[in-house]
Parts: structure tokens; sequence; C-alpha cells
């Protein structure tokens, strides 16, 4: 990879402390290579969308869209409510791409923890769904669906399961190269 930097904002589909998902992007940080960098962006605070402001968008969102700009690739990752992605992801990224577009040709990578069976599966193909719209390249393999999050994330938020730990890796380095390809 020659050295070469990347980037990578990482950003929680969920507020709850003890999130699984915030969880995973902790665990994706401490895996991160050396040639590249994840920061992690806390949705929290950011009020719900009004097109009647959003040409004057508050603090938190102009944050977030200079950090979209700024970051190399995108990693999200979001739990499923109601078959779909929750409304606080959905209300940034609505708030994000107003009225200019800052994820446009962004590589971006899912994963996605429940505590049932699917996943957050559902949710991953609706987020899917809206990067089309947004022009996102997604990298879609190798998927990182964490069923019965649970048993695989401690309480503490450490993740517990080494396949799990694999898959990120994995997703992870696709990710890197992806954005290198991108930037060449």
């Amino acid at each position: 990879m020659h050295g070469t930097e990347v980037r990578i904002l990482g950003i929680s589909g969920s507020l709850r402390k003890g999130s699984y998902n915030t969880a995973l992007l902790y665990a994706a940080k401490k895996m991160m290579p050396d040639n590249s960098e994840l920061e992690i962006f806390d949705l929290s605070g950011i009020p719900e969308y009004n097109q009647d402001t959003e040409s004057n968008p508050p603090e938190k969102v102009v944050k977030l869209k200079r950090k979209i700009k700024e970051a190399d690739a995108l990693l999200i990752s979001t739990p499923e409510y109601n078959y779909s992605i929750p409304g606080v992801l959905k209300n940034a990224i609505d708030w994000s791409s107003r009225p200019d577009n800052p994820f446009d040709e962004k590589p971006a990578a899912i994963m996605s923890a429940s505590i049932g069976a699917m996943g957050g599966s559902r949710a991953q193909y609706h987020l899917r769904q809206i990067f089309i719209f947004l022009n996102v390249y997604a990298v879609v393999k190798p998927e990182v669906i964490v069923t019965f999050a649970s048993e695989k994330i401690s309480e503490n938020g450490e993740l517990k399961d080494t396949e799990v730990q694999k898959r990120i890796g994995s997703l992870l380095n696709k990710l890197i190269e992806f954005s290198i390809k991108l930037k060449q």
C-alpha cells in the first residue's frame, strides 16, 4: 500500500450507551493498519432535519459534513430498527447530503450488529439503497453481520468473537484498498 494514509470516518447508527454497533467501530479502530486511521463521529445532538434551515445548518451538522468531505472513506455500523436503518442515521444522512453532497463518489463499508438472528442485514440493504442516490461506492464484501450480538460483544464493549474480528479486518482491508485505488 506504499505508505498511503487512508482516513476513514466511522459512524454508528446507534446513540445507545453500550451500543453493539459503536462497539464494532471501536473494535475496527483497534485493527487499523499503520497506513490508515479511523475517526468515530458521534451523531448525538443533531436536531431533526428541516429543509427551512438547511442553508444555515447547526454547527454539529457543519462539522459532520466537513468530516465526511475530509475522509477518504466511510465505515458505518448500524442496528436495524423496524427492518430499516435507525432514524438518527437517516436524519444525519439527510442533513449531510443537502444542499451539497459530500458523500459523492466516497467509498463506504457497512457493518451491523443486533441481538436477533438477522444481525441487521435488512438495515444494511436499505443503507445500500440510500448509497445509490448519494453516489457512494459501497464495498459489499465481505459482509459483517453480527447476529446474537450480546453473545459476541461483552458488556464493556469488547468484541469476543474471533470470526467477527477476522471479517472486520478483511472488510477494513478491502475498504482501504478500494480507497487507495480511487485516489490514484
